[in-house]
C-alpha cells in the first residue's frame, strides 16, 4: 500500500535526487517494461523508461495523486504547554479538499502531494510525513525557507501571476522583470515535487492531477521518468493572449513543459485559445477538434485541452446555511441594513492589484452623485481580504482604497450612515455566508481573474433554506431573486449569462450597471436567479473534477495502442508516441539492404524531405546534386524527384543530372531521365478553370499579408507560409469553401496541405508517378528487390500506399527490401520515418557511398 512505498523524506528536502542504490531499499521498484526495472531517482533521457504496450498491468482501484503548492491541511502547534509537536486536520475550504469529495469515497483513493502554510523543522519533518501520510494521505513537501521564498514570492507571484494576468514588466516598479535565479529556484522547486511524488507513484495505474502555475514544469520532470504516465494539468489563472505571453524569456519551456501532459485544463475558452495561439506561434503546432474534443498533435502524441470552469462545493455550503450562527448573523444583519429600510450592494475582493476595488469605489461614488435619491438608502458593504502577495503595489491599493472610501463617506455620509463599509479584518465563511444572504445585488469587478467563485457562493446563498426564508420575511412559495453585476474579464463571466456585464474600466457603464441592478423589476431577477442556480447547482465542484478525470482517462487510452521514447534534454525533453509498426529507419540497416540488393527503385519528394520547408533558397545544394548524380551513375538504380513543384523549375534546378527522372505538379507531368521528353500521366487538362479561380486566390493575397500565388501548368497553389498563422490558417480555410463551391461543377480537386491551398486536375497524385515506374520495370521485365520512397506531406501518402500494395507483385520482388518512410512522427501510412531533412541527406549519402564501392571505375 501506500505507506509501504513511502520514504523517509527528510533528505529529499535539499533537492537533491536521492541516489537509486538508497531508494531501491525503500521504494518498490516498479515493473514497466518486461524484465526492465524503471530507474526512478535519474534524470538522465537516455534512463527514461521506454514504455511498450504489453506493460500495461491490470488496474484495480484508480488512485488519484494530486498535486498542488499547497496541501489542504491545517497545521497547528501543540499548545499542552511542551509545545513540542503539532497537531493537524483538513482545510475545509481548500478546492483540493472538495474536490476529492465530490468524486466520492467509492470511486478513486486520492493521495496529495504539496507543501504546508508553516515550515516545519528538520528535525520534526519525519515524524511529520509519517502522520499526514498515514492519517490524511498526504505527501509533504518540505522546502528550505529561502529557497521557498525564491520559488513562490519570487518566481511565482512576481514574474508568473504578474504577466498571466496581463502586467507587462515595462519597468523595474512595474511587475516583476524576469530573473535566471528565481526561474532556476522554480525548476528546483518542481523538481523536488517530482522527487515526492515519485514516492508513491505507480506509473502504470495511477493518475496524477497537477494544480496551477506554480508547477508548470513538472510535467516534464514526470514524463521523462516514466513515459506514460498519466498525466493531467489544471490551470487556475488566467492564460495571457500570445502577444503579452511571448514577452517572457522561458517561454518555450514552459510551453513544451504543459505539452508534456496528457490533458491541459482551462477555466474558459478564451484562455485555452490563447495557449493553442501561443503553441502555434511559437512551437508551429496545430490543433483540430475531433467529435467535441479539441486536440494537439505533439510528437506522435494527442495532448488533449479542456474547457470547463471550476465549481463550488454545494454540500459544504449548504451545510454552512443551515448553521445556527450562519441565522444569528443574517437576523443581526438584516435588522442593521434592512431595518434602516437601506438595500446592501456587495464586494467581496483579495486587496490585491488586479481586484479592482478602488474602480468599484469609483463607481459608487458616481452612482451617489448621479442618482441623489440613492444617498442614505444603498449601501455597498466590501469585504477586503488580505493580499496573497506582497510588495509595494498592494500598499498603494490599499492607501488608494483608504482615501476613497474615506472620501465618499465625508462627502455622502449622514449621521447613522455610510454609504462605503470597508470590512478589513478576517470573516469567518459563515459570516461571509450571511452577507451574502441580506445581500440585493453582489459586485464582482476585477480587472483579470483567472475565474472567482464568489459569484457562485452567491447565487446559492441567495437559494437559502427554509430558516433563512423566514427571517428574509418570505413565503415558501416565493421565488429567489439575486443580481450580480460582473466584470468581462473573470474566468466565471461566461457561465453567467443572466449577470449584467461590464467593462470594470468604465466607471459610468459600471455606475449604470449598479442602478440597473437595484430598479430592476423582481420579476426580472428571479427568473435571472433561477438561470444562474440551475447552472451552478449542477456544475459544481464534484462535477468538474469527474468530468476533468473522464477526459483525462479517455486520452490516456492511446498509451496502451503507443509505443513511447524519451528524446531531449533538460526541459526541451519530450515524448515520442508511435504506433507499434511505426519505427524510425535506422541507417545501418537500410545501408546494409542497399549493398545486397541489385534491382532498386528510389523516390524522393522534395519540398520538406530534401530542401527544409524553412528554407529561402529552395534550389538544391551542390551537395545534393552530388548525392544524386551518384546514385543515378549505378545502372542498379532508378531514382525519381516527385515534386508539386513546375516542370521548368525542376528541369532547371536538377540539369546537371542526366540520368534522373522527374514528376512535376504532383505526377502530371513526367520525364524518365534529363534527355527525355516530357509526358503526361493523366490525359491532357482543360485549364479553362484557372479563369475562375485566379480572381478569388488573388482576393484572399490582397487581404493576407504574406500569402502568394503560385501559378503552374496544371494548377494554381496559394501559400501562406509567411503570413500570420492564425489569419492564414482562418483565410485557408475561407479560401477552401470557396473555391470548392465556385468549381463544383469543374473537373478539378481542393486541397489544403501544409500552410497552402492547391487547385489540380482530378486524377492527379503521386501514387501514378509509382504506378508509373513499376510499369517501367515490368516491361523491362525486372523484379525490383529494394524500394526506397520518403516524402513529408499528404500528398506522398499515394506513394507509400502504391509501394506498399505492390509487395509481392510481378513488379516488386515478396522478399524486397522496401522502406515507405514520412518525415517526422505523425500518422501515416509508411512503416517508418526520420526525424528531419538533415538526416534523409546522411542517410543518402550513405547509400551513395556504397554506390561508388560498387561503381566500376
Amino acid at each position: 500500500m501506500v505507506s509501504r512505498s513511502y520514504s523517509n523524506l527528510l533528505e529529499l528536502a535539499s533537492g537533491d535526487s536521492p541516489s537509486f542504490a538508497r531508494m531501491s531499499r525503500r521504494i518498490p521498484r516498479i515493473m514497466t517494461v518486461p524484465g526492465i526495472m524503471a530507474d526512478a531517482g535519474d534524470d538522465d533521457p537516455s534512463e527514461s523508461v521506454c514504455s511498450d504496450p504489453s506493460s500495461s498491468s491490470a488496474a484495480q482501484r484508480d488512485r488519484i495523486i494530486i498535486v498542488a503548492n499547497q496541501l489542504p491541511i491545517r497545521a497547528q502547534r501543540r499548545t499542552d504547554g511542551s509545545g513540542k509537536g503539532w497537531t493537524f486536520s483538513w482545510d475545509e475550504n481548500a478546492l483540493l479538499l472538495q474536490l476529492k469529495d465530490g468524486l466520492g469515497d467509492d470511486d478513486a483513493e486520492v493521495i496529495y502531494v504539496g507543501c504546508l502554510k508553516e515550515e516545519i523543522h528538520p528535525s520534526e519533518q519525519d515524524e511529520v510525513s509519517q502522520i499526514l501520510l498515514e492519517t490524511f494521505r498526504c505527501v509533504p513537501t518540505f522546502l528550505p525557507s529561502e529557497l521557498f521564498s525564491r520559488y513562490y514570492h519570487g518566481f511565482c507571484k512576481q514574474q508568473l501571476w504578474p504577466l498571466f494576468h496581463y502586467m507587462l514588466p515595462l519597468s523595474p516598479d512595474l511587475g516583476g522583470r524576469f530573473n535566471r535565479s528565481l526561474w532556476q529556484a522554480y525548476v528546483s522547486v518542481n523538481k523536488i515535487f517530482a522527487d515526492r511524488i515519485m514516492e508513491v507513484i505507480n506509473p502504470e495505474d495511477d493518475f496524477v492531477w497537477i494544480h496551477d502555475y506554480h508547477l508548470m514544469v513538472l510535467p516534464t520532470f514526470l514524463r521523462r521518468r516514466f513515459n506514460r504516465v498519466k498525466l493531467g494539468f489544471f490551470l487556475h489563472s488566467p492564460f495571457p493572449s500570445s502577444e503579452i505571453y511571448k514577452t517572457l524569456p522561458i517561454r518555450e519551456e514552459l510551453l513544451r513543459a504543459l505539452l508534456n501532459s496528457d490533458l491541459i485544463g482551462f477555466h474558459t475558452f478564451d484562455y485555452a485559445r490563447h495557449f493553442l495561439s501561443c503553441c502555434s506561434r511559437m512551437l508551429g503546432l496545430t490543433y483540430e477538434s475531433k467529435r467535441g474534443f479539441i486536440g494537439l498533435e505533439y510528437y506522435g502524441r494527442t495532448v488533449s485541452i479542456k474547457i470547463l470552469p471550476v465549481g463550488i462545493h454545494m454540500g459544504q455550503l449548504e451545510s454552512i446555511l443551515s448553521l445556527p450562527e450562519t441565522e444569528t448573523k443574517v437576523a443581526e444583519l438584516i435588522k442593521q441594513y434592512c431595518g434602516q429600510d437601506r438595500t446592501m450592494l456587495l464586494g467581496v475582493d483579495d486587496m490585491d492589484i488586479f481586484k479592482g476595488i478602488s474602480l468599484k469605489l469609483l463607481a459608487m461614488e458616481q452612482l451617489l452623485t448621479q442618482h441623489p435619491d440613492c444617498q442614505g438608502k444603498v449601501v455597498l458593504v466590501q469585504i477586503a481580504n488580505p493580499a496573497r502577495s506582497q510588495g509595494k503595489d498592494v500598499k498603494e491599493v490599499q492607501n488608494e482604497t483608504y482615501s476613497t472610501v474615506k472620501r465618499i463617506n465625508d462627502t455622502f455620509g449622514q449621521p447613522g450612515y455610510n454609504p462605503v463599509v470597508l470590512i478589513e479584518e478576517p470573516l469567518k465563511f459563515y459570516e461571509r455566508i450571511a452577507y451574502y444572504v441580506v445581500a440585493e445585488t453582489c459586485l464582482v469587478t476585477a480587472v483579470r481573474d483567472g475565474m472567482n467563485l464568489i459569484p457562485y457562493e452567491y447565487v446559492i446563498s441567495r437559494q437559502g433554506n427554509e430558516k433563512l426564508d423566514n427571517l428574509l420575511g418570505l413565503e415558501p412559495s416565493t421565488l429567489k431573486k439575486s443580481m450580480l453585476v460582473v466584470s468581462e474579464f473573470i474566468g466565471c463571466s461566461p457561465s453567467l449569462s443572466g449577470a449584467i456585464r461590464v467593462n470594470p474600466w468604465n466607471i459610468d457603464a459600471v455606475a449604470d450597471a449598479m442602478d440597473c441592478a437595484l430598479r430592476m423589476s423582481d420579476s426580472e431577477k428571479q427568473l435571472r436567479h433561477e438561470k444562474h442556480y440551475k447552472y451552478v447547482s449542477t456544475h459544481h465542484v464534484g462535477y468538474w473534477a469527474r468530468s476533468f478525470l473522464q477526459d483525462l482517462e479517455r486520452t490516456c487510452r492511446e498509451h496502451a495502442r503507443r509505443r513511447s521514447y524519451g528524446i531531449g534534454f533538460g526541459l526541451s525533453f519530450r515524448v515520442v508516441a508511435l504506433d507499434p509498426n511505426f519505427r524510425k529507419l535506422a541507417l545501418d540497416y537500410i545501408v546494409s539492404a542497399y549493398r545486397r540488393t541489385t534491382t532498386r527503385a528510389i523516390l524522393l519528394d522534395y519540398d520538406g524531405t530534401l530542401m527544409p520547408q524553412a528554407s529561402i533558397d529552395k534550389s538544391p545544394t551542390s551537395k545534393s546534386i552530388e548525392i544524386l548524380n551518384i546514385l543515378c551513375r549505378d545502372e542498379n538504380n532508378m531514382v525519381f524527384i516527385v515534386s508539386g513543384r513546375s516542370k521548368n523549375t525542376l528541369a532547371e534546378w536538377f540539369s546537371p543530372c542526366k540520368n534522373l527522372g522527374i514528376a512535376a505538379e504532383h505526377g502530371y507531368f513526367l520525364r524518365m531521365d534529363r534527355d527525355a521528353e516530357w509526358e503526361t500521366c493523366v490525359p491532357v487538362a482543360d485549364c479553362s478553370w484557372k479563369q475562375i479561380v485566379d480572381p478569388v486566390m488573388n482576393l484572399y493575397t490582397e487581404t493576407t499579408d504574406g500569402s502568394t500565388i503560385e501559378n503552374k501548368e496544371t494548377s494554381l497553389r496559394w501559400s501562406y507560409e509567411d503570413a500570420d498563422p492564425d489569419f492564414g490558417s482562418c483565410q485557408a480555410k475561407e479560401l477552401l469553401d470557396h473555391l470548392e463551391s465556385v468549381l463544383a461543377n469543374e473537373p478539378v480537386i481542393v486541397k489544403r496541405s501544409q500552410s497552402a491551398v492547391e487547385v489540380k486536375p482530378q486524377g492527379v497524385s503521386k501514387g501514378l508517378v509509382a504506378k508509373r515506374m513499376l510499369s517501367e520495370m515490368q516491361e523491362k521485365g525486372m523484379t525490383l528487390d529494394f524500394v526506397m520512397c520518403i516524402g513529408d506531406d499528404r500528398s506522398d501518402e499515394d506513394m507509400f500506399e502504391v509501394i506498399t500494395s505492390s509487395v509481392g507483385s510481378s513488379c516488386i520482388s515478396p522478399n524486397a527490401e522496401v522502406f515507405a518512410c514520412t518525415v517526422g512522427q505523425k500518422p501515416s501510412k509508411a512503416k517508418y520515418y526520420l526525424d528531419d531533412t538533415a538526416e534523409i541527406v546522411r542517410l543518402m549519402q550513405g547509400l551513395a557511398s556504397v554506390s561508388q564501392e560498387l561503381i566500376p571505375v
